[in-house]
């Protein structure tokens, strides 16, 4: 597979770290389709980078499998899915105002885990009519965790749960997708320059990024981006995790 030839579909992709992988996408030459909540936003970008736009909520099937077909009538195919949607809260087991809301729990794991599972598995059976290559490949799907996963910290057990489930599908996905030459991979993000920091005080903003200890900074969209291409060309990564955090480790 080569970004040249690549038809994504990307969610989360009117903003953060999906709209710098449609970005970065469509400058090497990729057809992409972005999938969002932002009717807003999500055409400007899509207009921007020459690509589609759909309105979409990632848990419902029903708008999925529209997305699906809409990016498939305006691309020719999908061969390949980034999972970028999702929401952060931080709220701890017990708070001042008492237990953890069970409906924001449910709505971060509805988001985060139950969206992505729902966009990958309905891009994936639209996978699997696509012609092989030379190598048996029809697509990869590239879901987005956090380094929250594995390092969740007070007030995100909600959004670790959500993320750790994530991790947790990578490989039996990749292992029941094996035989129509899907590949499943998993990305883990660190603290990145999103809208949701960016919006943060200066002094905030430097005081995280000194936690980093290798480059001492934020991590910059693009770079997941860049990450994303790099997994779409490389047919050998399938059903693991890459962490993309500079070696932080939250505590």
């Amino acid at each position: 597979m080569q970004l040249n030839t690549t038809s994504a579909i990307i969610t989360g992709g009117a903003s953060g770290l999906g709209e710098a992988t449609a970005r970065y996408f469509a400058t090497q030459g990729a057809q992409v389709t972005l999938l969002d909540r932002d009717a807003t936003r999500g055409p400007d970008v899509a207009a921007e980078i020459g690509g589609h736009f759909i309105e979409t909520d990632v848990t419902n099937e029903t708008s999925v499998q529209a997305a699906v077909e809409y990016a498939i009538e305006k691309m020719g195919n999908i061969n390949t899915t980034v999972n970028c949607a999702g929401i952060a809260l931080g709220i701890k087991t017990i708070g001042r105002d008492g237990p953890h809301p069970l409906d924001a729990f449910q709505r971060t794991i509805d988001i985060n885990l139950v969206g992505s599972f729902n966009v990958a598995r309905l891009s994936a059976a639209a996978m699997t009519r696509n012609e092989p290559e030379a190598d048996g490949a029809r697509g990869v799907i590239i879901n987005t965790a956090s380094i929250a996963a594995f390092d969740g910290q007070k007030g995100q057990a909600a959004y670790a749960a959500s993320k750790g489930g994530i991790v947790g599908m990578t490989l039996p996905m990749a292992r029941d997708l094996s035989k129509d030459g899907i590949r499943v991979m998993t990305i883990a993000p660190g603290i990145f320059m999103t809208p949701m920091l960016a919006g943060l005080p200066e002094d905030v903003q430097v005081a995280l990024a000194a936690d980093v200890p290798n480059p001492a900074r934020l991590g910059d969209p693009s770079e997941y981006a860049r990450l994303a291409g790099f997994i779409v060309e490389m047919g050998y990564l399938n059903g693991e995790v890459i962490r993309l955090d500079g070696a932080l480790r939250m505590r």
